[in-house]
């Protein structure tokens, strides 16, 4: 008797998935042995002597806060009695904080001055304390001389 002959497709033999898999974990080992290192600072990474000392922690150390007196200023219509309430201070150089003290009345007026000259309707628009920052601190820069005062921080500003 004759044997069946069995189909093509059936006598090819199914192939190997182990270097497959064996090249995908050769990969994932390799590659997170390499994050590893770039990460630790084993390769391309900075000098220890470059994180001793840092130029950020030399600025910090040399700047001062002054806190400004509150402002109070009433807006519009004296029907409408309504009120901003402005708190800041301003971050200067600790070699400038006793010049800037000792122009505080003028920051103050400056201040008043601006903010009295400001419409009710940019006051009440939200991304207007930006605005009106930018512009305070150009004028206390004028006021105190250029390179005195680095910042201005707005800490409460209330309209009601």
């Amino acid at each position: 008797m004759a044997e069946p002959e069995k189909p093509q497709e059936a006598v090819r033999k199914k192939k190997s998935r182990l270097p497959f898999l064996a090249g995908i974990l050769l990969a994932a080992i390799l590659g997170s042995g390499s994050f590893f290192a770039v990460f630790a600072g084993y390769i391309l990474g900075p000098a220890a002597e470059e994180h001793a000392t840092s130029p950020e922690a030399d600025t910090l150390a040399g700047i001062q806060f002054l806190p400004i007196d509150s402002i109070v200023i009433s807006l519009g219509a004296a029907g409408k009695n309504q009120h901003l309430r402005m708190t800041s201070q301003v971050e200067v150089d600790k070699a400038h904080a006793a010049d800037v003290k000792q122009l505080m009345p003028r920051i103050l007026d400056v201040l008043n001055a601006y903010l009295r000259a400001v419409e009710v309707a940019q006051l009440q628009d939200p991304a207007a304390l930006i605005r009106l920052r930018s512009q305070m601190l150009r004028r206390i820069q004028v006021v105190t001389g250029e390179g005195r005062v680095r910042d201005l921080l707005i800490t409460e500003f209330v309209l009601n």
